[in-house]
């Protein structure tokens, strides 16, 4: 088998109320710094040429507005894989009641927010600085994640919430229910529009690909930080997704690793991010880029954002449309299912810029191991 270089720590002892008391004074702990000499690396002055695309005249099928936008998406894709989207169909109010349900929750005591806590193997739950799997090198912040999906008669985003009796958050779950909703509906235009860019469009590849998709909402909370140049709010990584679609508030923080330096994606009034994850760079054949980003924290303001994370139903088999690996002349990644590389992810790696390529040797690695035996 492979020899992963990052494996994730198995010391989870760490006293997971420890972050909670750090905002407002006292030096941060030993296990949030990422390197006590990073003040050089965390000034970034360039902002990332990240488009904005306005869907309005795509979504009404118009033929100029569509290979506009087509085009701007495959140039931010093919270099780093940032873009911006506006006139998304998103409805404000939904966006500000996410948005403001999201802050109510984080602000409620610890003993109720620890009442969710993500269990161990598990991808949804509460979770305060991912404490509960790594030891060192946390990142400054806390994050309630739950699954969303369309497949079957309950709605996956109401029943997480209703997993645990608080009034408050049934109406919560509602909330989340309705936008993610939105959310789901937008990735598939989103996936349109990535077909029409690879110029493998008239199949609805990816579409039909990502109808029944199990997909993940995250919200994020990152609260000011006495030291912000010693920790990262999400430390250096690829997305293992397919796309994520980012509401980010007005604070700001998102920043991509392009032409060997940090750049800034700065909130745009009324944008959503949209980011390309490993699962794309391979669906795509290896053409679009999964780009190396992180979140910074400041000292003077909290900062809340929710990411819709797009993933495919965990026993689908991924691999990019034939008509694009005829074109290419050959595969970039084997054929792999993402509850496969969902476990890699949780058991085995800790997400970095590496590791689409650490996944690709653990598969192929485990595939022959399964011939030969």
């Amino acid at each position: 088998m492979v020899q992963i270089n990052n494996p994730i720590n198995e010391d989870k002892t760490m006293d997971s109320s420890l972050f909670f008391n750090q905002e407002d004074h006292g030096n941060i702990p030993e296990q949030f710094i990422w390197s006590k000499d990073q003040d050089d690396s965390h000034t970034t002055i360039e902002v990332l040429d990240a488009p904005i695309v306005d869907l309005q005249d795509f979504f009404k099928h118009d033929k100029k507005a569509t290979l506009h936008a087509a085009n701007l998406v495959k140039k931010s894709c093919l270099s780093h894989g940032f873009f911006q989207v506006v006139n998304h169909g998103i409805d404000p109010s939904l966006v500000a009641m996410a948005d403001e349900y999201g802050r109510a929750f984080f602000k409620l005591p610890i003993t109720e927010k620890m009442k969710y806590k993500k269990k161990e193997g598990s991808v949804v739950g509460f979770a305060s600085a991912h404490a509960n799997r790594f030891s060192k090198k946390l990142p400054w912040k806390e994050m309630l994640s739950f699954e969303y999906h369309e497949n079957g008669p309950n709605e996956a985003a109401v029943d997480f919430f209703n997993s645990v009796s608080s009034r408050q958050l049934k109406e919560t779950g509602l909330i989340y229910q309705k936008y993610c909703k939105s959310m789901k509906k937008l990735a598939l235009k989103i996936f349109e529009l990535l077909e029409i860019s690879l110029d493998v469009d008239g199949h609805k590849y990816y579409k039909e690909l990502f109808e029944d998709c199990i997909s993940i909402m995250r919200c994020n909370y990152y609260p000011r930080c006495n030291q912000p140049n010693l920790t990262n709010g999400v430390g250096p990584h690829c997305d293992p997704t397919t796309i994520t679609i980012l509401y980010q508030d007005e604070v700001g923080g998102l920043e991509v690793f392009f032409d060997n330096k940090w750049k800034s994606v700065p909130p745009h009034p009324n944008a959503l991010v949209i980011n390309i994850g490993d699962t794309f760079q391979a669906l795509s054949n290896g053409k679009y880029r999964s780009c190396l980003h992180r979140v910074m924290v400041n000292s003077y303001k909290p900062r809340l954002s929710l990411a819709f994370f797009v993933c495919p139903r965990g026993d689908k088999v991924l691999k990019p449309p034939q008509k694009l690996v005829e074109k290419d002349g050959g595969r970039e990644y084997p054929d792999f299912k993402w509850e496969e590389f969902l476990y890699f992810t949780q058991n085995h790696y800790r997400v970095d810029e590496d590791t689409l390529e650490q996944f690709t040797k653990w598969i192929l690695s485990k595939n022959t191991t399964n011939i030969c035996s």
